[in-house]
Parts: C-alpha cells; sequence; structure tokens
C-alpha cells in the first residue's frame, strides 16, 4: 500500500524486531542499526592501535605512581644542635705511639681525640688488598679498573630514598682489623669511632708524636714521619656505615716525610624520608637528629623510623710538600651550612591515579578519533579524485531505479 515492497524496501528495518524493542527504545545511549553502517577497512587496525597505546599510557602511569616523586627542599634547620658527631676509620702509615689526633674548633675548645677513639696496630698493605679503594676524585674508568666489577658502577648511579633507607637498617659496628702474621711487625695505625666535637667549624688532624701541639712528648724523629693513609669511613652524624661519603675508601700515598694533606670539606645536614608528615610533628625542643645517635634517640621512634638523619658533605683536597719548619700531617677542616636539605619521596592518592588514567585515556582516544576522520576524509578525497565514490544515497537498500520508472 506505500510502495515500500514495490521498490524492494523492508519497512521492519524502521522498528524493532522483538518485544525487546520497547524496553531497548529507553536506552539512554541508542545504537544506529547495523543497515546504516557502513565498514571500513581501517577502522579494526585503529582500535587495536588505540587500545594497545592505552595499555602502555596505562602501564606507565602506574609504574611512575609507585616510584613516587622525589623533591629537594632546602630550609633553616629545626631543634637545637650543641654538638656534632664524627665518625672516623683511617689507617696512617705511622706506628700508634708515634702519631697525635685532635679536635679543635672555632669556639676554642679541644678535643683530645685519642680517649675518644680506638687504635689497633696493623700493617698498612693490608688494608690496600681487595677494598676497592681509590684516590679521591677518580672516575669511574679508573675505580673500575681497580676494584673490577663490584659494586663501584652502582654507586654512581642516582640513588633514590629507599635505597638510604635500606642501608641505615643495617648495624653500626666497625669491622674488625685485619690480623698481622706473626712474623712481620706492625707498621701503621688504625684509629677509628665516633667523637663529639661543638656544631661550629672545626678541625681534626692527625700529627706526629712532639710536633704541632706544644706537648711535652719526646720529639719524634723525622725519619720516621710518614703521612700516607687509607680513609675508611668519614662521616658526621648518627653512624651508618653502609651509607657512602665522598672519602670513603679512599687512600694518598707520598715518598716525602715532610708532607701535608688537606682536607676541605662542606658539610649540610640531610634528611632522607618517605613520610614528610612525621617530620611535621617532630619536637624542636630536643637535639636535632642529624648531630648525632645521641640526638637521634631523643626522639620517638614513630617519628624518625622512616627517615635518614644524616649530613652530606663536599670535599676538596690539597697535597703538597712542607720544609721541615711547618707542621706535616693530615688536616680535615670542616665548616656546617646552616641549611638543611630535605629529599623527600613522596605518592599521590589512588583516587588522584585514576583520575589521571582516565584523563590521559580519554585524550587519547579524541585524538585517535580525529585522526580516524581525516584519514577517512583523505581517503574519500582520494577516492573522487580517480572517479570512485561510495555514496549510495539516503539509504542502503536494494534499490532499482529503472525498475521503478517502468512501473
Amino acid at each position: 500500500m506505500n510502495g515500500f515492497a514495490d521498490r524492494g524496501l523492508d519497512e521492519d528495518a524502521f522498528g524493532e524486531k522483538n518485544a525487546l524493542g520497547v524496553i531497548k527504545a529507553f536506552d539512554a545511549f541508542p545504537k544506529t542499526k547495523p543497515s546504516y553502517t557502513q565498514q571500513t577497512s581501517s577502522g579494526g587496525v585503529w582500535t587495536l592501535v588505540l587500545i594497545a597505546l592505552s595499555t602502555v599510557l596505562a602501564y606507565t602511569e602506574v609504574t611512575r605512581w609507585r616510584s613516587g616523586t622525589t623533591t629537594h627542599s632546602f630550609s633553616v634547620e629545626q631543634g637545637v644542635g650543641h654538638d656534632l658527631q664524627i665518625n672516623v676509620d683511617l689507617v696512617v702509615a705511622m706506628k700508634c705511639e708515634d702519631i697525635h689526633i685532635n679536635v679543635q674548633d672555632a669556639a676554642g675548645d679541644r678535643v683530645l681525640v685519642d680517649k675518644a677513639v680506638k687504635e689497633d696496630s696493623t700493617l698498612f698493605r693490608l688494608w690496600g688488598e681487595n677494598r676497592g679503594a681509590h684516590t679521591l676524585g677518580a672516575s669511574l674508568k679508573d675505580r673500575l679498573e681497580v676494584d673490577g666489577n663490584r659494586i663501584v658502577q652502582a654507586q654512581y648511579q642516582e640513588e633514590d630514598v629507599h635505597d638510604y633507607l635500606s642501608l641505615a637498617r643495617g648495624g653500626k659496628r666497625y669491622q674488625y682489623t685485619p690480623r698481622t702474621p706473626r712474623k712481620e711487625e706492625p707498621d701503621s695505625c688504625r684509629i677509628y669511632g665516633s667523637m663529639h666535637s661543638n656544631k661550629v667549624q672545626g678541625d681534626f688532624h692527625i700529627t706526629a708524636r712532639g710536633h704541632g701541639y706544644m706537648a711535652y712528648s719526646q720529639h719524634l724523629d723525622h725519619s720516621a714521619f710518614n703521612f700516607s693513609h687509607h680513609i675508611n669511613e668519614l662521616s658526621f652524624g648518627p653512624y651508618y656505615p653502609k651509607l657512602v661519603n665522598p672519602l670513603d675508601s679512599t687512600f694518598a700515598s707520598t715518598e716525602a716525610h715532610f708532607h701535608k694533606f688537606q682536607y676541605y670539606l662542606s658539610v649540610v645536614p640531610t634528611i632522607y624520608t618517605v613520610d614528610v608528615d612525621a617530620l611535621k610533628r617532630m619536637d624542636s625542643k630536643y637535639e636535632t637528629p642529624s648531630s648525632g645517635d645521641d640526638g637521634l634517640n631523643q626522639h620517638p621512634r614513630r617519628v624518625t623510623r622512616h627517615s635518614v638523619f644524616t649530613n652530606q658533605y663536599a670535599v676538596t683536597e690539597q697535597s703538597h710538600s712542607v720544609p721541615e719548619n711547618q707542621v706535616p700531617g693530615i688536616f680535615f677542616k670542616y665548616d656546617i651550612e646552616p641549611l638543611q636539605l630535605t629529599i623527600a619521596e613522596e605518592w599521590t592518592s589512588v583516587p588522584a591515579l585514576l583520575l589521571r588514567i582516565v584523563n590521559v585515556v580519554s585524550g587519547l582516544l579524541v585524538a585517535g578519533g580525529w585522526c580516524f576522520q581525516l584519514s577517512q576524509w583523505a581517503q574519500e578525497i582520494s577516492g573522487r579524485k580517480r572517479g570512485r565514490t561510495n555514496s549510495f544515497g539516503m539509504f542502503a537498500g536494494a534499490y532499482n531505479e529503472k525498475a521503478a520508472m517502468m512501473s
């Protein structure tokens, strides 16, 4: 009656074919019928590409979220800091009874380190065998040639906060002094331990007996001077033996009897933490944790367990021979910076991560849709130039124009 059947058109194509059509009519996102859609040869490829890219970007966001974000900030050191703990472990190529160790600070106070640290007689050659010692300022290539391929390369890589936290959990004991063979006589002295000084600029030095101070001890013969040394550990603040400092595992040697080694250190209080909120709860009436083990133990464990309180330092070295009217020895001049460096690793919340993933994937899908439309438009333009068209008019039915005119 309406002429649809005469033209080969199906009236059912404009309505639902089953009882579910009534329910589907209320769909908030109505779908186009398959008979009114046109499939393309590149649509499936674009879909697979977008799915792959979305998966890669989502995985990248999750990986970045798990690793956290590391921030560096400077501030004035909080709390009271009266003294500073100095941790030292070095070997001097002279006998223990022939050397003096002292600390003198800018306040004029002097610390007799001989009573604060331990001294062990040893052989100098034992500290250079298979210990990875290197000269100060040695390049990565030079250190690999000396020490093979142990942990040297790892020390040149950037460390995150978790590396410092795991290293700080280790034991705090000094290693044992190697046993001297029976047939050999000790020729060196190992000096190790922790001492306390005022938290101001100071000078820690090692000189020969009877030289450098108005001492009542007998002067040592100049031919016995030899200030070649191995530095196994030199750090400030709480003792963490596994943390690597610039002077750790370094050595310096000389053949001159009157030789002066000078190290200039700039010390910066440093905190590595994964719990910034805990640092805000620290009570400033206590001693600063970076001053030493005594100051660290004053604070509750729940506040400090996710942080490492230490002191970093930069060092420059000058070494030269001196005339006999000057004092030879090993001198460490250190200066305490008033600023505190906080290196924190933080993570965003899970909802923020999900929101970021949704934003990234949505932006990718929108951009992919634009690119797909542009590619289809380019193909259509190219087809028109070649005299082809895919247009079937308003309806894609089996309509025969000649048969309709004859009827």
